[in-house]
């Protein structure tokens, strides 16, 4: 099965269960909290399954294209420059990752405190509504930034 197929399959399944949580939650809220939290982890304990799997593998592309490579000639010089210059690429790879994952996670906070404190200002000011969202898309860059780095780091992998 291909991966759009999968995702055409998943997409119902994850609506009814959407729709299954939204009922739940407006009957008993408690309970829904605890299913969404329980969601939460068996999404995080998947995508470290995930990770482990991806990091432990081997790659299948390298190893295609490395026994579909002529062999050199023994008169033919190399230099060890050419013969590792793909092996730095995960390291830039993980960097943009941890970049783009860390800048958002970063964002995603700020937004969080001061969306709180601009609604919290404009429920007594509502004036200062244009400053107020000034000051979270400020917060909200914090994530570009994280983005810019990302393609930069993709850039010289």
């Amino acid at each position: 099965m291909n991966p759009q197929t999968a995702a055409l399959l998943a997409l119902p399944i994850t609506l009814a269960l959407l729709a299954g949580v939204l009922l739940l939650a407006r009957r008993h809220p408690r309970s829904a909290a605890l299913v969404l939290g329980g969601a939460g982890a068996l999404v995080l304990v998947g995508a470290l399954v995930m990770l482990a799997v991806v990091g432990l593998g081997e790659p299948a592309t390298a190893a295609t294209a490395l026994q579909a490579a002529p062999a050199p000639s023994p008169d033919a010089t190399t230099s060890n420059a050419d013969a590792g210059a793909g092996a730095g690429n995960w390291a830039a790879l993980l960097g943009a990752a941890i970049a783009v994952a860390g800048s958002s996670i970063g964002a995603a906070i700020a937004v969080a405190y001061t969306g709180a404190a601009a609604l919290a200002a404009m429920s007594e000011r509502p004036e200062i509504f244009g400053r107020a969202m000034v000051v979270v898309g400020l917060a909200e860059g914090i994530a570009i930034y994280g983005l810019v780095v990302a393609v930069i780091l993709i850039g010289r992998a």
